[in-house]
């Protein structure tokens, strides 16, 4: 399978904007139906506090390096739908993958179709550095990944791509096992968290991030069709749940899940 098909079956290319419009997933939303950039607040520009505070948040997780909260943003840093799945396995209280899971993996990718796509107008939009580009100081993974190869440049910072990745598999997942969505959406924030303890975005870029999903998902819940599909997702789910096998090493991640990391506003 080329690298443009499997970015197509696991539903992310509208974060990489790697193929035609044409070629990508079809969303749940009409072309033009909604626009999240006047949601977001501008991204953080020189002068202001949120942009200091960004500066100091990059600054103080650079001490993170070679830590287990470290360990734990390098591999998040891996979005494929197999890595997500498993990241999100003990939170949903099952062993998640595309073999056993596979009207989640539908609903999830049509529904990236729309998050993504606000997240990567944003981007856009607001055209921000990362923050490597800003002040020195190493990240969890090459920096050659976060290169748009098709633009020539970096690809930019505000809104986390990947934030939005993982907040709207959380949002889906809480609304198919609402009695797990305190340990769901807590893996959620925690799986944009490590964009910030990466390096690779800023700790403003991870909250916009969760922000234009959560308003993408606003609007993509009243589709009758995603209505139908996260009921069969539901199904599946708790049959999943109900059946096993249950997911290991549930303590140990979530120790490092709730451990405090240093931010430039906390």
């Amino acid at each position: 399978m080329s690298r443009r098909r499997m970015i197509l079956a696991c539903g992310l290319l509208p974060l990489l904007g790697a193929a035609p419009a044409a070629d990508r997933p079809q969303g749940y939303l009409a072309p033009g139906e909604f626009d999240v950039t006047p949601v977001l607040e501008p991204a953080p520009r020189p002068g202001e506090p949120r942009y200091a505070a960004d500066r100091a948040t990059f600054r103080a997780t650079r001490a993170l390096r070679g830590s287990a909260r470290w360990r734990l943003a390098t591999a998040d840093a891996d979005y494929a739908t197999p890595a997500l799945l498993r990241d999100f396995s003990c939170a949903a209280g099952a062993t998640l993958t595309p073999a056993a899971a596979p009207r989640l993996v539908a609903v999830a990718g049509r529904a990236l179709a729309d998050t993504g796509a606000q997240t990567l107008h944003a981007k856009e939009v607001y055209r921000r550095q990362r923050p490597f580009l800003i002040d020195r100081g190493p990240i969890c993974q090459p920096a050659s990944e976060l290169y748009d190869r098709q633009a020539g440049h970096m690809s930019y910072d505000y809104p986390s791509g990947h934030t939005t990745l993982g907040w709207t598999w959380a949002l889906i997942l809480a609304r198919l096992a609402p009695d797990r969505a305190g340990p769901i959406l807590r893996r959620g924030r925690a799986y944009g968290d490590s964009r910030y303890v990466c390096g690779a975005h800023n700790e403003s870029a991870v909250e916009a991030g969760m922000l234009s999903a959560s308003a993408t998902m606003a609007v993509v819940a009243a589709k009758p069709a995603f209505q139908a599909d996260l009921a069969a997702a539901r199904a599946e789910l708790a049959t999943l749940r109900a059946a096993g096998p249950a997911p290991t090493g549930c303590a140990a991640e979530a120790a490092v899940v709730d451990a405090a990391v240093p931010v430039g506003r906390r």
